[in-house]
């Protein structure tokens, strides 16, 4: 509401015809409006005051406070008087919030995020949430220290090198010392997510899982590559059950039975490494850990297609990740894709994972790129929440991805995102 508007509605609140209230909000007998005026005074100058702040009227405020003499002491008062009004409003939707999301958030800056990542709202977005889940506040953006090296987007959001490379077009073939820098990052990527596996239980919130991300990358002397990015808000996706991809870490908390994917790319010695896994949360049904194994399953045989010699053509993936979800009655997402990886976060090839896909080019030795098949429980088709990012399942059933950055070479491929002898034993098929 702005001042203008203010100014003009505050000519029909004369304070006079406003009769005095006890605070239980009966009228006071015995007093006059006359008395009641001549109690009140200008917020500004303390000369009596006859006239009050609308907003503050439709927000039920005291008078004190609220009050001025004319619609000048207003106006030089409202830089600072409309403070009165945030407070307010952020006290109302603490007290609102449900039990895990209280007043100390609120006070500390969580907000919901809107537009993509560029705006925040303290209102909950109407959407018509197509499963259980729904957005929940988001903490402020995380501090990076002056001596990480960053990605061109990290002050302002927008990437200047990637959208106008040729490597949008061309598929790059990494030099040695690239592979040799993406064989550290993609380490590095590997540990920062199994530093966040060994957190997730009940009761924890997502943003807790991004803190862990962040601290990790950070303390390895990296950039977590999604802060930022096209204004993402956080280190890292998180996506839990009914979520594809994209998910903002929040307050939530993750309950018995979930599953949730983390996702993080982790930007050093300026290449970038990019791995997911999912995850099961406390005791889960059963159909929710076969639609999981089977998303694993789906993103190994992909890779242990002819163990990716040269000459494999792309759009050979998607047929070997389509067959054998469809042949567990699963479906794949069609939005979105695997991508060439390097000094670039996103470049050439595009990875369906879909099958009858139309992907150009064949693989060949020095190529770095992801896959990372999303996989539906229910139909393949996706929505997107007011917060410009998180894709859901149009269907609200549960989705579950998994993802590797590879690179081909003469004799076949490495996963340079594997797991280490130390990585957290957390997928029964994978028990000895």
């Amino acid at each position: 509401m702005d001042l203008a508007y203010l100014l003009n509605q505050l000519k029909n609140f004369e304070l006079k015809a406003l009769r005095p209230t006890t605070p239980q909000g009966t009228e006071m007998a015995g007093e006059s409006d006359a008395s009641s005026v001549a109690t009140l005074s200008c917020a500004r100058c303390d000369k009596p005051a006859l006239l009050q702040c609308p907003k503050c009227v439709e927000l039920k405020l005291p008078r004190e406070g609220a009050s001025f003499c004319t619609q000048d002491c207003f106006k030089a008062a409202w830089s600072s008087h409309k403070s009165v009004h945030v407070k307010a409003q952020l006290s109302s939707i603490a007290n609102s919030l449900p039990g895990d999301q209280n007043s100390d958030l609120v006070s500390q800056g969580w907000l919901y995020c809107v537009r993509r990542g560029q705006g925040r709202t303290h209102k909950l977005p109407h959407f018509d949430w197509t499963g259980p889940l729904k957005q929940y506040l988001i903490s402020p953006k995380r501090f990076v220290p002056a001596e990480i090296e960053k990605p061109d987007w990290a002050i302002d959001g927008t990437p200047k090198i990637e959208p106008n490379s040729d490597l949008q077009h061309v598929v790059e073939i990494k030099t040695p010392e690239q592979i040799q820098r993406m064989r550290e990052t993609c380490k590095i990527a590997r540990e920062v997510l199994d530093a966040a596996a060994r957190v997730i239980r009940p009761g924890v919130t997502t943003d807790e899982i991004d803190r862990v991300v962040h601290e990790a990358t950070i303390a390895a002397g990296g950039y977590p590559s999604p802060l930022n990015y096209y204004f993402f808000p956080k280190s890292c996706c998180t996506s839990v059950n009914e979520v594809i991809c994209h998910g903002i870490p929040d307050s939530r908390k993750l309950e018995d039975g979930d599953i949730v994917n983390v996702d993080v790319t982790v930007c050093y010695k300026g290449c970038h490494g990019d791995l997911n896994e999912t995850y099961f949360v406390g005791n889960v049904d059963e159909a929710s850990r076969q639609l999981v194994k089977c998303t694993y399953e789906c993103l190994e045989k992909a890779i242990a297609i002819g163990k990716f010699k040269p000459g494999i053509r792309f759009r050979e993936i998607g047929e070997i990740v389509n067959r054998h979800a469809t042949m567990s009655g699963l479906s794949v997402v069609r939005s979105y894709c695997g991508h060439g990886i390097g000094d670039l976060f996103h470049c050439a090839p595009n990875i369906p994972h879909y099958a009858r896909n139309k992907a150009v080019g064949v693989m060949k030795a020095g190529q770095t790129f992801t896959i990372e098949p999303m996989i539906n429980a229910g139909l393949w088709r996706d929505r997107t929440w007011p917060d410009g990012w998180t894709a859901v399942t149009a269907d609200g059933k549960r989705s579950a991805q998994f993802e590797h950055t590879l690179l081909v070479t003469e004799t076949g491929v490495e996963v340079l995102t594997a797991r280490l002898p130390s990585s957290p034993d957390v997928f029964p098929w994978l028990k000895k």
